[in-house]
């Protein structure tokens, strides 16, 4: 393993053998490099003390109470800017069932590995002696694949309730089966969660919807009784079927969305959109007679304001809340493109902003995924995700040019037909060299222009006017053509 140990990790590592103290890279990094990944982190473990580390080093900083000194290194990878270097240590009791109420340091490595939480991550490495110290059957939990509690669950929980969260987020990640126990033990102390603050919630669902397989973590989430104490909205949607259209109840349906949005690596706001745009479904849910089917009215404004809650109360940035609320909220527009115009276009662009109409349009495709049906873009969609591109081109018209109509009449020209042939002549101009639309050049023009008889400016003004009919349509084409439609 020691090959893929990057060098800034191998130095600060070195620099602790060589003052005399043990030192072994511990915790995730050495699991993943047990699993061939590239670590998001790297901590090293120590029997040193922070006094004694911390002169080692030209750069650290100590600033909490575990004893963990970050050593800040040169290197340009976010990754490796800083290594964590923490003594070996002793946990006290977990009153709040969130942190130590206090920690000790431990004189072996043992102590330190057996108060970790999993026993894929109680596994230590020294890359100077190639030696891997695994106590705790770790790298067979690694073969096996599987996520398993170091020693007895109910005691691991007990002291941190957001490791049951951790298990199933680490296990979506590695694409991992949580330990029978483990999982007895996360159904057992799943009431737990609900002491942990939302902030801590927040940060692991992030990194469940993020991981490549956020519908198989939530749906453990949901069967070992802890997604109630994440976001408890979702668990309405479980049997709550729907019309015709859709396959799978809501739960499912929104669980389908979010796996797409996951498959297609799209970010976090569209994944959150997914999870949230149909959670209002239940609260809207009504039974029609003429139809003879369920009917949802108004649940997409429903949704968006369950949705703002929801990650209000989750402790989100308020520019996550406001984007994925825009895309709940529109996120069943209408996508005709047969009867609708591009002035509607325009409108709900307007309302969404430029910005989000390409995440809104695969919040869209998710929505279809989720129903079960097997095609995301039907021509209807690629139509209109034409439109949606062909309303926000930059219009190439009279509006771009730094001179209207108001300015040549005060240059000299009175009101009537000759003002727009004018606009077209230059227009006809700019086309060509986009560097004359500038105000001078076109005013010093425009005296030139109305010197023209007005058969001679009209002719002039209509073949700028033709230019522009070229120009759009040969953009339109290409438009269309990006999204094979005609």
């Amino acid at each position: 393993m020691k090959r893929s140990v990057p060098q800034e990790v191998l130095d600060v590592h070195s620099r602790l053998r060589k003052a005399g103290f043990e030192a072994y890279l511990v915790g995730g990094c050495v699991r993943d490099l047990l699993l061939n990944r590239e670590p998001k982190d790297w901590d090293i473990t120590t029997n040193a003390k922070p006094e004694e580390i911390q002169p080692l080093y030209e750069e650290t900083f100590y600033e909490n109470a575990y004893g963990t000194v970050g050593v800040v290194t040169q290197s340009e990878n976010p990754r490796l800017k800083v290594i964590e270097v923490t003594p070996y240590r002793i946990e006290g009791e977990y009153s709040n069932a969130r942190h130590p109420d206090d920690v000790t340091w431990a004189n072996n490595l043992s102590d330190d590995l057996k108060r970790r939480d999993f026993t894929i991550n109680a596994i230590a490495y020294d890359p100077e002696t190639d030696t891997v110290v695994d106590e705790h059957n770790g790298q067979e939990d690694i073969k096996k694949k599987v996520v398993a509690s170091v020693g007895d669950p109910n005691e691991r929980f007990a002291e941190d309730a957001l490791r049951m969260l951790r298990a199933i987020r680490i296990a979506a990640e590695l694409d991992f089966a949580l330990d029978g126990n483990t999982a007895q033990g996360i159904a057992r102390n799943a009431s737990k969660l609900g002491d942990i603050s939302r902030e801590r919630v927040r940060d692991e669902l992030i990194r469940i919807l993020m991981s490549d397989r956020p519908l198989q973590a939530l749906y453990v989430a949901q069967k070992l009784g802890i997604l109630k104490y994440i976001i408890p909205e979702l668990e309405e949607g479980i049997g709550c079927a729907q019309n015709q259209a859709h396959s799978f109840d809501v739960f499912e349906h929104l669980m389908r969305s979010l796996q797409h949005a996951a498959d297609k690596k799209w970010p976090l706001e569209v994944r959150l959109a997914a999870l949230l745009h149909d959670v209002g479904k239940p609260a809207t849910r009504r039974f029609s007679e003429d139809k003879k089917d369920w009917t949802f009215y108004g649940h997409d404004v429903v949704s968006a304001r369950m949705a703002k809650k929801i990650l209000s109360e989750l402790k989100f940035s308020k520019e996550v809340i406001a984007k994925v609320e825009i895309l709940v909220r529109w996120h069943m527009f209408f996508s005709d493109p047969d009867t609708v115009t591009l002035t509607a276009v325009r409108r709900l662009i307007s309302r969404v902003g430029a910005e989000n109409m390409p995440d809104l349009v695969n919040l869209r495709v998710c929505d279809r995924i989720g129903t079960g049906r097997p095609k995301a873009h039907p021509f209807r969609l690629r139509k209109y995700m034409s439109m949606i591109d062909e309303a926000m081109r930059d219009p190439v018209s009279v509006a771009m040019l730094k001179i209207d109509g108001n300015r040549i009449m005060e240059v000299g020209e009175k009101a009537g037909p000759r003002i727009g042939w004018v606009l077209h002549a230059l227009l006809e101009e700019v086309l060509d060299d986009p560097a004359k639309n500038s105000e001078e050049y076109l005013e010093n023009r425009t005296q030139e222009l109305l010197k023209l008889s007005d058969e001679a400016l009209k002719k002039v003004g209509e073949a700028g006017k033709d230019r522009r009919a070229e120009e759009d349509a040969a953009a339109v084409k290409v438009l269309r053509d990006k999204h094979h439609v005609s």
